[in-house]
């Protein structure tokens, strides 16, 4: 396919009796922004290295632009990457260490200052050109990776975890960077991490990935509102969990009250099985709410975490369990300590055999 960037083919990696990844088919296209998400030791690395080069598959292939490149060295497969340690050189200055590749790649003088030009203006970092990087801050130096990630213009640009080291509003900051600099550039960036916020503020697509396997792969909000197993329902989203036995198909005790689920495929009444709601779908309310196809639990209201727009609201059900409802800060007007009671249409919940 012309708009295909990389395909990844039926892919395996062993490290001795460890099968780090699984089986892997994945195909990322041009000018898309592909996160891949998942907890440490998932895999998500190891499958980055191998489409860098730096591992070679035990099994599968890897196609770059349609050309087989398994078995190619990294410098010949035109990829720029960037690592969660910024592996500056220190006795190098800016300018330096963003040329190196094309150092390496013995691009002529001239060429080199033009796309050092090119790419200093592009992640803004005019003037600091004769710096060294104990001169910089985080940021700056997280740009200097990034610019030498991007100066020798690659065909695609694998980022693995380059925000992790950052403060939270320096990584939100570089969160909009990152994303202006790929749909400037119109090349595949694809991204590494295990924060969901951070894939899901950036992504066109994301893949989830968990014991070297791909659990499902697509468009961002489908994987946040329809995810496809409990493993993605739990990672993807903060979730609260309900977790029983199905009495009538329809519906689970939990904490002595009913709740209303739709059944997964194949269940039968007596199986154990896992409700996922996001906080943000959940009412909170200071009197019973009655509505057709939907839950309704009375609880008491033990702590308000405020968030700023939003707050979390802690919820206690029959001194239990607690429940999580995301809502407006406006709803500070509700006492503490005072009953309440919290609903949700069946719709918002993804159940799942447990």
């Amino acid at each position: 396919m012309t708009d295909t960037a990389l395909v990844i083919d039926r892919v395996t990696k062993r490290f001795g009796d460890v099968e780090a990844v699984k089986d892997v088919t994945l195909e990322i296209k041009d000018k898309e922004f592909f996160s891949l998400l998942g907890p440490s030791g998932s895999g998500k690395t190891t499958l980055l290295r191998m489409i860098a080069g730096l591992e070679t598959p035990d099994s599968g292939r890897i196609f770059i632009g349609g050309s087989d490149v398994t078995r190619q060295p990294p410098y010949n497969r035109g990829l720029g990457m960037v690592f969660q340690d910024f592996l500056l050189f220190p006795h190098r200055t800016v300018a330096e260490n963003i040329a190196f590749p094309l150092k390496m790649q013995n691009v002529p003088s001239e060429q080199q200052r033009e796309q050092l030009d090119w790419v200093m203006n592009l992640v803004h970092l005019e003037g600091l050109e004769d710096r060294y990087p104990h001169q910089l801050s985080g940021g700056q130096k997280q740009r200097v990776a990034l610019a030498r990630g991007l100066v020798a213009r690659p065909v695609l640009l694998l980022l693995d975890e380059p925000l992790a080291n950052l403060d939270r509003e320096l990584r939100r900051e570089m969160e909009v960077e990152v994303r202006r600099y790929q749909l400037e550039l119109e090349i595949p960036f694809i991204y590494i991490t295990h924060n969901q916020e951070e894939a899901l503020t950036m992504s066109d697509r994301m893949a989830v990935m968990n014991d070297g396997k791909l659990e499902q792969i697509g468009p961002k909000l489908q994987l946040y509102s329809t995810p496809r197993n409990r493993f993605v329902a739990s990672f993807v989203g903060s979730a609260n969990r309900f977790k029983g036995k199905l009495s009538d198909l329809n519906s689970i005790e939990w904490c002595g009250q009913s709740i209303n689920v739709r059944p997964p495929p194949n269940a039968t009444t007596g199986n154990q099985v896992e409700l996922f709601v996001k906080g943000e779908k959940i009412g909170l309310h200071t009197q019973e709410i009655n509505a057709t196809d939907a839950t309704s639990l009375r609880g008491r209201l033990v702590d308000v975490i405020f968030k700023g727009h939003y707050s979390d609201f802690l919820v206690e059900i029959n001194g239990e369990s607690l429940v999580t409802v995301i809502a407006s800060s406006d709803a500070h007007e509700i006492e503490r300590l005072s009953d309440v009671w919290i609903s949700w249409p069946t719709s918002a919940g993804d159940c799942f055999l447990a």
